[in-house]
């Protein structure tokens, strides 16, 4: 199955291949009218400075402003389903989900959500981006706003990726998960590289790190809003040489439990850390005057073992043995 094939097999429509005469996802979006509805009323936000410059240019190829070139629906949040593509790392000790669903109950939602007539099932809605938003209305039993727009499958995944972008609290790892649903799901590289807003250097920096995550790590950790690329390449590589048991015992570990996604990464990250390693054992062969071999010492790093040979001196290990309390009784007097 071919790439055009897969995409559509998930998203739920045929994809189209543009020619260098048809417009491209970001030049040929529009938005749907829907009548009755009033324009909405655009909430300063804060953003990074590379989503601002990619919200600007996203917002040049458009027909008019953002704001203005749509109208505002009010929807039931029941009937707007997520992307068929992943963005989110669900974590179920995300208190800031809570917060925000207060905050949304005492300001009402200042910005509406992205979505799209749901290609497979009628009556319903896919969400281009605003999922949070649409998860805090069905908590708080309100109607969510929205923009309803007709967006093909790569504009959506288009305008999904803009608004990662514009979302500060997304972490590494889920942009890097994003791109690799992208990338299973037969996405074109060109689309996947303008959804992330990235180089190709970059989108491959992403895919090596989701690749090495296992999903059962990744499910037991979350998010991990504050950890990075490197340390993400720290704990894979040290999945990668641990033992599958030990790495089973780092995910079941009843120190996980309650604790925020960042301590569930630093705990598991330490868990399969290598261990020293042991010291060898350094034999040394104890001769007497003449020469003959009579003794072996092992050392290591907490034991030390004296084995006698009784053929070069019978009797000596008696000797030894009767004699150990002595040697002790006097060792400490030289130390005193």
């Amino acid at each position: 199955m071919n790439q055009k094939k897969r995409l559509s097999a998930i998203m739920g429509t045929p994809i189209q291949t543009e020619t260098p005469q048809q417009a491209s996802p970001e030049s040929s979006m529009g938005y749907a009218p829907v009548a009755g509805a009033t324009a909405p009323s655009p909430a300063p936000e804060k953003r990074p400075a590379a989503a601002r410059s990619m919200a600007a240019m996203w917002a040049a190829s458009r027909p008019g402003p953002v704001d203005a070139d749509g109208t505002v629906v009010e929807l039931d949040p029941e009937l707007c389903l997520p992307s068929a593509i992943a963005d989110r790392v669900p974590d179920a000790t995300n208190d800031a989900f809570n917060a925000f669903v207060e905050q949304i109950r005492e300001e009402g939602q200042h910005t509406p959500i992205l979505v799209r007539r749901h290609p497979r099932q009628s009556g319903h809605y896919e969400i281009a981006y605003g999922r949070r938003r649409t998860r805090a209305a069905q908590v708080l039993g309100k109607a969510v706003r929205a923009v309803v727009r007709d967006l093909s499958d790569a504009e959506l995944l288009v305008a999904q990726g803009s608004e990662n972008l514009a979302r500060e609290d997304l972490s590494y790892i889920e942009r890097a998960h994003f791109a690799r649903n992208m990338e299973q799901a037969g996405v074109a590289r060109d689309v996947i590289l303008k959804a992330m807003g990235v180089h190709r250097p970059d989108l491959a920096n992403y895919l090596a790190v989701a690749e090495a995550i296992p999903a059962a790590v990744l499910a037991a950790i979350g998010p991990a809003p504050k950890v990075g690329r490197p340390r993400w390449l720290t704990l894979a590589s040290r999945i990668k040489v641990a033992p599958a048991e030990r790495v089973d015992t780092a995910l079941s570990s009843p120190d996980l439990i309650g604790k925020a996604s960042d301590e569930r990464f630093s705990l598991i990250l330490s868990a399969l850390a290598e261990s020293a390693p042991r010291k060898k054992a350094r034999d040394e062969i104890v001769k007497d005057a003449r020469g003959v071999k009579f003794a072996r010492v092992e050392r290591s790093s907490n034991a030390m073992r004296v084995t006698l040979d009784e053929k070069a001196e019978p009797g000596f290990a008696d000797y030894l043995a009767e004699r150990l309390p002595e040697l002790l009784a006097a060792y400490r007097q030289s130390r005193s």
